[in-house]
């Protein structure tokens, strides 16, 4: 019962100092290396992957995460400006499906 009580307080311990890691400032980069949105708020839905949510915003993107909020008292949301401009890479083609067994 002791083992059990000192695990679930080091349990405790860690998930008190995890959400330390929090970011402070989010910064998003188009493609062309150009800072389109910065804010203390992020800019996708952080529960998705980033690599799912970040190219539909800015197609090319990077979002960038800042531990310290330097530069975020000064806001930028272009985010609306590059979402109605055409993406810098051409779209891919549709992948075809595999063919079926034969046997």
């Amino acid at each position: 019962m002791k083992k059990s009580t000192v695990f679930l307080a080091a349990a405790l311990c860690g998930s008190l100092w995890s959400h330390r890691a929090m970011a402070a400032c989010y910064v998003v980069y188009d493609a062309a290396q150009k800072v389109v949105y910065r804010s203390t708020q992020p800019p996708v839905d952080l529960s998705f992957t980033l690599h799912e949510t970040v190219p539909k915003v800015v197609p090319g993107g990077a979002l960038v995460f800042l531990p310290a909020n330097l530069g975020c008292e000064f806001e930028v949301d272009d985010l609306a400006r590059q979402a109605s401009q055409e993406p810098l890479v051409p779209a891919l083609p549709s992948m075809r499906p595999p063919r079926a067994m034969r046997g």
